[in-house]
């Protein structure tokens, strides 16, 4: 005979790192899954990069294309899966009623939020794989501290996903689709990814230079190209923004 209350129902919630994994390979399964994020998160990033140092259309100054290219490419390819697929995801997710539901089990709204987070990670090192391979392909020489880069990458992804995550839960989907996109489409052209920044002029360069994109471009081609230290003025930039956005995002964020 086995033991009393051997079969007896224990109702209650897992415990919340367990959760949180749960949603988190969830999440990277429906976003590898998603034929038009992929389309945004990798294709993309890979066309420019491949585009823009085999034709010489803006001027990236002294020594190779891709030298200068890259840095960005990835920096790119960090908004777009942080910020632009996120948020429309998480967007639709909040229409279709999706987070409502998430909203009734035991998972916190800021469990969510780094499940999703964690999501985007796992994506990201598949983009800068690939993307470090192709710049390897046509000829790229990077440099500088490995820790740097990490470092940057991770507060790149945390300022990106927190702004993807407030814009998601508190705008309409549709509101959130097109304001996505939009901003995408401003930053990938202003925000020194493809142009240089000293191309603007002297007051837009220094309000440029205060965006996340501008701060993880300039600070992955500091490392990457120029070989420098640790860049602690873009790193600080970067912080900044996490905390806020990430902030604003687990105070303002709606499940429906």
């Amino acid at each position: 005979m086995s033991a009393a209350g051997t079969y007896t129902p224990k109702p209650g919630a897992a415990p919340l790192p367990r959760m949180i994994a749960a949603q988190a390979a969830l999440e990277t399964k429906m976003l590898l899954r998603n034929g038009e994020q992929l389309l945004l998160t990798v294709i993309i990033p890979t066309l420019l990069l491949v585009l823009f140092s085999a034709v010489d259309i803006v001027d990236t100054g002294k020594g190779e294309a891709v030298d200068f290219l890259a840095p960005g490419i990835l920096a790119l390819a960090v908004m777009s899966t942080a910020f632009t697929g996120q948020a429309i995801a998480t967007g639709f997710e909040r229409r279709y009623g999706v987070l409502k539901r998430l909203g009734a089990s035991p998972l916190p709204r800021w469990g969510l939020m780094t499940a999703k987070t964690l999501s985007v990670l796992v994506t990201e090192v598949l983009q800068v794989v690939l993307v470090t391979v192709i710049a390897f392909a046509l000829g790229w020489s990077p440099h500088g501290n490995p820790f740097a880069v990490l470092l940057l990458l991770v507060l790149g992804t945390a300022a990106f996903s927190g702004l993807g995550l407030l814009m998601a839960g508190t705008l309409k989907a549709e509101a959130t689709l097109a304001a996505a996109n939009l901003v995408f489409l401003l930053l990938l052209m202003g925000g020194g990814v493809i142009v240089p920044l000293d191309k603007f002029p002297d007051a837009a360069q220094t309000l440029l230079g205060l965006l996340p994109i501008s701060a993880l471009s300039d600070g992955l081609r500091d490392v990457l190209q120029h070989g420098a230290g640790m860049p602690w003025k873009d790193l600080g930039i970067l912080a900044v923004w996490s905390v806020l956005g990430l902030g604003a995002a687990a105070k303002f964020f709606r499940w429906e």
